[in-house]
């Protein structure tokens, strides 16, 4: 966007660029949905990335002043061993802005946000958006609460979808709801975004016939089910995995995992993810996708050892046979039947003396 005169000057080369980026995410079998087809195609990615950052060895380049690295003109590294280096709009040399907007349509994601060498905010990959979206299944009058505003992308196809008034973006961060909001305005979308925490929910825009978070939880908060409309949809990631939640009440809710891998940044606020011990396992294993999710969904409650029996013994399952259930102040992962032989309960490993009635255990 052209800070003088508000025009954009990437408009017409970024509209090429959208085309070539949702042809590539229909040819990976996204975007069956002709309405969010057009989403994608319409809302400019571009004016949502500013700058981002690619993590590297080779020195950062000056950031802009409001880039959430501290002070303006410099981008941490953690511990000394991770740079990042900064693609800019603005950049004066005309190499390093064409190389800025080809990425803003890549389908990858964007580290958006570092902080003193870590990773705070990130634009997540399109084709994966595209999937989630189109695992909510909303329809027209539809109520959405996004937790976890990030550079608001999602919020704006969101609102191309169904409407400014039917979308809230909330973020823990103001300076993260600041930039959303201003990303969002020069886009030409006005959706609610609101600070605040994330695992509290929105209240005062309740009502929601879906929730969809862009950020992992170990559990599931009790006020996002507090807040949906009986038969919504709660979409999140958990343990590297997507859950859609069927909403009944205030109170239970289950569903299965998608199959699609998923991984995200915690919710903030909610403490680092639980450690996935891997003692005594050997390695073969651990390159398996569908292993290592065993091990996350499950961690704290099942040995290494026996994560792997069971994943041998059950014919090494795949994600779409997990699911999770929420009954009271009761939740737990579970494979295949919610009432089976294995499940998890969710959250810190110190629940597992008040869980009672499922296995943790390996054949």
């Amino acid at each position: 966007m052209d800070e003088v005169d508000g025009t954009d000057g990437y408009a017409d080369e970024a509209a090429a660029l959208r085309t070539g980026l949702v042809r590539e995410i229909e040819a990976g079998g996204g975007l069956t949905d002709p309405a969010w087809r057009a989403a994608f195609e319409e809302v400019p990615r571009h004016l949502f990335v500013p700058y981002y950052y690619e993590a590297g060895d080779a020195p950062a380049a000056a950031a802009p002043p409001d880039a959430g690295t501290g002070r303006a003109g410099e981008v941490g590294t953690a511990h000394g061993t991770v740079g990042y280096t900064r693609l800019w709009r603005d950049d004066p040399h005309p190499l390093r802005r064409a190389r800025w907007l080809a990425g803003a349509y890549a389908d990858a994601p964007l580290a958006t946000r570092v902080r003193d060498g870590e990773l705070i905010t990130s634009s997540s990959q399109p084709s994966l958006m595209a999937r989630m979206l189109q695992a909510l299944r909303v329809r027209d009058g539809h109520r959405v609460l996004e937790i976890g505003a990030g550079t608001g992308y999602n919020a704006a196809l969101l609102a191309h979808r169904l409407g400014d008034a039917h979308v809230t973006t909330l973020d823990l961060d103001p300076e993260i709801t600041e930039a959303a909001r201003n990303h969002l305005a020069a886009a030409g979308f006005r959706p609610a975004v609101v600070t605040g925490d994330g695992a509290r929910g929105c209240p005062l825009r309740a009502p929601y016939d879906r929730i969809i978070a862009t950020c992992a939880v170990a559990s599931i908060p009790s006020a996002w089910l507090g807040q949906c409309r009986p038969d919504a949809l709660i979409l999140t990631p958990l343990a590297t995995g997507l859950i859609a939640l069927r909403v009944a009440d205030a109170h239970h809710a289950e569903g299965h995992f998608l199959a699609v891998p998923a991984y995200f940044v915690p919710l903030r606020g909610s403490g680092p993810p639980p450690q996935v011990p891997t003692h005594g396992l050997p390695s073969r294993p651990l390159l398996d996708d569908s292993f290592r999710f065993l091990l996350n969904v499950a961690a704290g409650h099942l040995e290494p050892v026996e994560a792997l029996a069971l994943w041998e013994h059950e014919g090494r399952p795949g994600r779409e046979r997990y699911g999770v259930t929420v009954r009271g102040e009761r939740q737990w992962a579970w494979l295949d039947d919610p009432e089976g032989a294995y499940g998890w309960p969710l959250g810190p490993p110190g629940r597992l003396e008040s869980f009672r009635g499922l296995s943790p255990g390996a054949p």
